[in-house]
This record gives C-alpha cells, structure tokens and sequence, in this order.
C-alpha cells in the first residue's frame, strides 16, 4: 500500500488550522480568507425548516417528501452548486411500496403434511421482495445455516447444491469466533456477511425462491417487536429497477422456528451447532411453504439531490469528493396523537449541514470537484444511495471519496470526532490529520457489535469500491459532561418517534464543529495530488480495482 504523501498531510493540518474548532491559536489572514468556514445562521435556518411540520417528517411517497426534495433544488441553486445531471438537479429513483395483505393470502408452513398454526405479525412476517402483488408457492424449506458465502473466509453454506426453487431458512449473524479463530468472521465485530440484508441478496444469487431468517433478539441485536414494527401492516419500500429479490422474504420467531424444525424432524440447536463449521452441508426440512402470497404493490418516482462546485486544476477536476446525507425521515404515520415523524436529528441534521457546507465550498473551489448529495429513502434500505451507485451521474472510477452525514451532534462541542470505517482506507490517516488540525482526535474505536458500517448510505458507495464512511458524532463532551450525557440518553429514546423535533434552544456548537470536520476532511481529499487507496487485502478495495 502506498504511503500519503507527507507534504499533503502537512499542508492541510496547515491550511485547517485557521477553522480549529475550539481555536487555540490565531491563522495566517489569507488562510481565513481562503478556507471555508461552516456559518451556524444558514445550518439552524435550514435544519428549522426541514424539520418543520410544513414538510410532514419527509416521508417516502409522501407530499412531505416533494416538498423536501423541491427545497433542497432551490437551495443548492442559491448555494451556487451547479446541476450535476445536465441542467437539473435531480436524479430519479424508481421504487416500488409493498405492504403484505395476510388477510387476503392462505400462505402457510407445511410439515408431515400438517399446517403449523402461525399468526402473522406474531410469529412469522413475510413479503414479496419481487414487486410482484401475487404469488403461489409450494417450495420445500432447505436449512442454511449462516446462508454466507464468503471466499477470503474459505466459507460457502450452500457448497454447490442446486437450490434453484426452494425456500431458505437461515441464520442471521456471522459464524461465531472461537478460541481457535477469534478473529474469523471480524471476531466480535459484525460483518456485512451477518446483515439480513446481505442473506436476502445472496438467496436471489442462489437461484431460491425465497428466504426466512429466524429471528433472535442476541443474533439480530434487536426485539421481535423491531421485525413486527418494520413490516406487520406496513408499506415497505424497495428498488423497481435492478435485480430482483427472491419472490419471498420473511421472518420467523425462535419459537415458530423450534416448532417447524421438530415437525420437519430436525433439532434446531443441533443444526445451529452444525452450521458453527465450514464443513456444514444445507439439510432438507422435509417441511414446507404453501399458498398464496397477496400484496398491494405501488410504483412511485423519488428523487435523489445533486449539486456540484467544479474542481480548479485541469487535471483533477475529472475527479470528485462527494458529501452525503440522506433527506427522507419517516413522515407522517398514524391517526392519533402526533402523526409527524419530523426526523430533526435523523436526519434534517445532516441535510442542513450539506446546504450550508455547500454554501462555503462555492466560494472557495478545491482542486478536485465536490459534489453535494442529497438521497432519497435511506430510511427504506439506503434506496437512493444504492439507486446512485448502480447509476451514477459521476464515474465510480473518478470519485475519490465518500463522507457521509447521518445525524449530527446536537449536544456540545467534543473533543473528539466519530470516524469509524475510515480505518478500512487511507481516509483513516487524513482524518486523524483533519482532527488534529481542529485540536481534536478520532473517537476510540470500539467494536461494531451491530453492523453500523453497513447501514447508512455510505456503504452503497463502499461496496462500489468507493472509499467511503459516516462521520459521527463524537462522545467526550467540553463542558458539564452530566448534563450532556443526560441529553445523549434522552434523545435515544427519540430515536425515530415523533418526538425528534427541532429544538430553537439547541446550542448549535456542536453541529457546526461535526460538518466543519467533514468540510476540512473533503478539502483535504479534494486538494491532495491523488485519490485516497483501500488498505491492502480489504474486501471492499477489490471492487475498485475491477
């Protein structure tokens, strides 16, 4: 792996000592003049409106979510942005909404020729992952273990058998590390092979008909009542464009699961056990899924939001530093009590602080060009991150980083900065060179038990082979450290409710010194004489080089 160039690293601590947030020394005048500065005015006017009950929580398929997508065009344009997809703004992603109708199906499980007596919501839940409003199935159920195929492991679950028309039953998670191997699988970490979303994808590689994760609160790292929440008479949204899913998708209880693998003659905690080794082979259930599978199927256009502010050297402005942050929230839900799912923190935050970054950035070009993207529907999968990977309006090739902006600091000025999965390329580097231009340091690392770095937006750009990674709050608060962290706690329990509301009380200290460093961190990317590398041997690097 290449070394970055010191001279780089040494010129931007230089250049980014004049924004240090808190400042303990006074810059050079022309490095003031001539390095962007994040104003508060414009974030808190800007986070104030989107999180406004005007814009009713910018919800997918909703009129809150036009109208969010309409402020965010108008804004980029005052901002001095220039359209990124020839003379507009917008690009547009194809999505269908999907809500199950259990009461209209007879879908069932199926063993020794008896049906199970399953409640949907209560012990199972399931919906097309096709788009597709009516299906009929008659498909055996194939247990998979970890359903993962992961060559740098020397892992393959399905070890070549023709699955083409079953249904899979698997795990979610990795195969657990052991005293042998602790750091198989990333050890403790979760990888993006233990993400549901990751099983979904690797079914429809297999050729199955569809796929049931059983369900754990320790393996999934969350309550059944999550699972229920996301899909028991809810619309669910997916990509119209692209590869499909396996024509079902769904979820079963522990205790749905015990019943069916006895009724199919199997132990459960026997095959867990199995399934631990790489030696594991898929075991027939001698069970399975019939009936029909009803849907209300819509298709609706979102948009994603892109501004651009053109590089200045005639080489590198071929080459670009995207800035993200995901617009949509929740939106409105409900017929009683609060309907508005605002999403103030998650994330009008982010998309505030893209507009007033932007703002800055116009008037101070960097040698390689930056854009500002705004993405649809996060919130339902990263659809609008995924949507601009797989159709990008700037190459893959040519972008030399992603950072990526979900929920920022509202609390206090920190000492420290989050920057996890930066560690994964050279961005770990000029980020720790960013935080110490800013007298700060990069938040400690800590295990991730829940798979943070595959769930936000950054992570479709990743899987391209982009180097890429949200920017987090950091947690060593200045000031009356009780009080912050009372106020860090009382926000986890606003976590995607209704009650995630702008606050005109809010010190904005904090939110200013969180995009300052993300603004720092793409000029230093923006500026430096070539685009950051993935570390040697990571999975994520291998997709660039192809």
């Amino acid at each position: 792996m290449q070394k970055l160039f010191p001279s780089v690293l040494a010129a931007a601590i230089s250049a980014s000592m004049a924004l240090s947030f808190p400042a303990h020394a006074a810059a050079p005048k022309a490095a003031q003049q001539k390095q962007p500065k994040v104003q508060e005015a414009p974030l808190r006017a800007h986070l104030a409106f989107l999180a406004s009950d005007l814009l009713e929580g910018r919800g997918t398929g909703q009129r809150g979510g036009d109208l969010t997508v309409a402020y965010l065009e108008t804004q980029a344009l005052a901002a001095g942005l220039k359209p990124v997809a020839g003379k507009s703004y917008r690009q547009a992603v194809q999505i269908a909404g999907v809500k199950s109708l259990p009461a209209e199906s007879s879908l069932r499980l199926e063993a020794d020729g008896a049906a199970l007596p399953l409640a949907y919501g209560k012990d199972w839940v399931w919906a097309p992952g096709d788009a597709q409003a009516a299906h009929t199935l008659d498909a055996e159920l194939v247990f998979v273990g970890y359903g993962t195929t992961a060559p740098e492991e020397g892992w393959n679950d399905y070890k070549g058998q023709d699955l083409k028309g079953k249904v899979l039953v698997m795990m979610v998670n990795d195969p657990q590390p052991t005293a042998e191997q602790p750091n198989r699988f990333g050890g403790k970490a979760l990888t993006y092979y233990g993400r549901w979303t990751y099983k979904f994808e690797e079914a429809a590689r297999q050729g199955a008909a569809g796929v049931l994760l059983i369900h754990t609160t320790p393996s999934a790292s969350y309550g059944w009542s999550v699972i229920q929440n996301s899909w028991d008479n809810v619309e669910r949204f997916q990509l119209a464009q692209g590869d499909a899913g396996t024509g079902l998708q769904g979820w079963l209880t522990d205790d749905a699961a015990r019943a069916l693998f006895k009724a199919g003659g199997q132990d459960l905690d026997a095959l867990r056990a199995a399934a631990e080794s790489k030696d594991f082979q898929p075991v027939p259930l001698k069970a399975k899924v019939a009936g029909d599978m009803k849907a209300a199927v819509r298709r609706i256009e979102q948009f994603n939001v892109a501004g651009m502010v053109p590089g200045t050297d005639p080489k590198l402005k071929d080459e670009v530093v995207i800035y993200s942050a995901h617009w949509d929230h929740l939106g409105k839900q409900g017929t009683e009590g609060d309907t508005i799912f605002n999403g103030a923190i998650d994330n009008a935050s982010g998309s505030a602080a893209l507009l007033a970054m932007a703002k800055e950035a116009s008037q101070n070009p960097a040698r390689r060009s930056q854009m500002f993207l705004w993405v649809a529907a996060e919130e339902q999968g990263l659809l609008g991150s995924s949507a601009y990977a797989s159709a990008p309006l700037w190459p893959l090739a040519k972008t030399a980083a992603n950072l990526n902006l979900d929920s920022l600091n509202f609390i206090a000025v920190t000492r420290d900065i989050g920057a996890a999965g930066s560690e994964r390329t050279e961005l770990g580097k000029m980020a720790e060179a960013t935080a110490k231009a800013m007298h700060m340091v990069i938040s400690e690392a800590k295990p991730d038990l829940s798979g943070g770095y595959f769930r936000s937006d950054h992570f479709s750009f990743a899987k391209m082979g982009v180097p890429a990674f949200s920017i987090t709050g950091g947690r060593d608060y200045l000031g009356d450290k009780a009080a912050a962290k009372a106020k860090a706690e009382g926000y986890s329990k606003r976590y995607h409710q209704a009650s995630d509301e702008y606050d005109p009380s809010w010190n904005m200290a904090g939110m200013v010194q969180h995009a300052q460093f993300a603004l720092n961190l793409g000029r230093m990317v923006a500026d430096a004489p070539r685009m950051p590398e993935w570390k040697a041997g990571d999975a994520f690097g291998k997709a660039r080089a192809k």
